[in-house]
């Protein structure tokens, strides 16, 4: 049987056009007509005043904090349930990563969490220099609270919205709600443009300070200089082009995850212990990845990897949600404000296969082995 995979690139055959055009125009470096357009087109989507797109989520992070002048050893407060580059770019800066737990409805950072670190880390003497928050797989963040406590404190918001391109919270965008929003288009998100990501603001200094340092931070003059530290970020035109040919199908893609998440909602929340995250009021999630939790009460702890390596024999590809970063080793030296949630999560979650290109025989597929497994 062919490999059923996760979440695979998925192309809408307009990619080769745009990719030839700059071939045969020559624009094959970084920058040109190719990522222009496909700023222009994300912006258009997400109602945004400005996008500047770049070669990959973690360097629009990079960016993010660096705009928002990131200092050594300022506190950056981060979301522990999410992939670790979410949080490495704090690393880069040599600032203070401190982790906060999730709540259980979103999975995502605890607004009451938040509240605690915030008062407990002013009242050791610390800067909070930002908070980075993240859409985890596709589901808005509790925005209203969270955005009401960064404005007590004037602390400004950083969107890890990687996962969420195409997820809305209360009709405003995923990516434009806070100060600044980071996607990516790596191969395995709702789109890509095979590797590459994008800053979002509608701050328009914030904007031209990215796209200044993107660039190695050159200076207008006929040599070459410079007078601050840059960075070799942009993304190149081939990959620029890549991304406007699915940017035309982002709607078909976030229409057909929803129908995957339907279709295994439907079928597998039959079985008693099984159960999946719901839509609160106001949010609107592209279902990047499919995900289910076995309760404990009813499951013995260790069944979703048992089911994982039952699928992984029948060349079906599924994997345990994110480890969170508070007990990630490379983090170990690191603050955090935990209640348990992510560390129950991790253990008894699983991600299944969500790509846009599976066809409903591949996830009946699916739903019937996790049906036989668990029988």
């Amino acid at each position: 049987m062919n490999r059923i995979w996760l979440s695979a690139p998925h192309m809408c055959g307009r990619e080769q056009e745009y990719i030839n055009e700059a071939i045969e125009t020559n624009w094959v470096a970084p920058l040109g007509p190719n990522v222009d357009k496909f700023e222009i087109g994300l912006s258009n989507y997400l109602n945004a005043r400005s996008v500047v797109s770049l070669n990959s989520g973690t360097a629009a992070l990079h960016l993010a904090l660096r705009a928002l002048n990131v200092q050594k050893g300022d506190v950056v407060i981060c979301q522990s349930f999410t992939f670790a580059a979410s949080a490495f770019p704090i690393l880069y800066c040599n600032a203070e990563p401190v982790f906060i737990d999730s709540e259980s409805e979103t999975w995502n950072m605890d607004p009451d969490l938040l509240l605690m670190a915030i008062k407990d880390q002013k009242a050791k003497g610390k800067k909070i220099a930002a908070i980075i928050i993240v859409h985890l797989y596709g589901m808005p963040a509790k925005m209203k609270e969270i955005l009401a406590i960064a404005s007590q404190y004037q602390i400004p918001i950083i969107e890890d919205a990687a996962e969420a391109l195409g997820s809305k919270y209360e009709n405003r965008a995923c990516g434009n709600i806070g100060n600044i929003g980071v996607l990516s288009f790596n191969g395995n998100k709702i789109i890509t443009t095979s590797g590459g990501g994008a800053l979002v603001s509608n701050d328009e200094l914030i904007i031209q300070k990215v796209r200044h340092v993107s660039a190695q931070a050159k200076e207008p003059a006929p040599y070459y200089l410079h007078k601050e530290m840059g960075f070799n970020y942009r993304l190149s035109n081939i990959c620029a082009g890549i991304g406007r040919g699915q940017l035309e199908v982002l709607s078909e893609r976030v229409e057909k995850r929803r129908m995957i998440f339907h279709q295994y909602h439907n079928e597998l929340s039959k079985i008693k212990g099984l159960m999946f995250v719901a839509e609160p009021a106001g949010c609107f999630s592209n279902r990047w990845l499919t995900t289910i939790l076995f309760d404990t009460a009813v499951f013995e702890p260790g069944t979703n990897g048992r089911v994982r390596i039952a699928l992984e024999k029948l060349n079906i590809e599924s994997r345990p949600l994110w480890k969170p970063l508070h007990q990630q080793p490379v983090f170990s030296n690191h603050e955090s404000y935990v209640n348990g949630v992510s560390d129950e999560l991790f253990a008894n979650g699983l991600c299944l296969p969500s790509g846009s290109s599976m066809t409903k025989e591949q996830i009946d597929l699916v739903i019937n082995e996790i049906t036989r497994i668990l029988k």
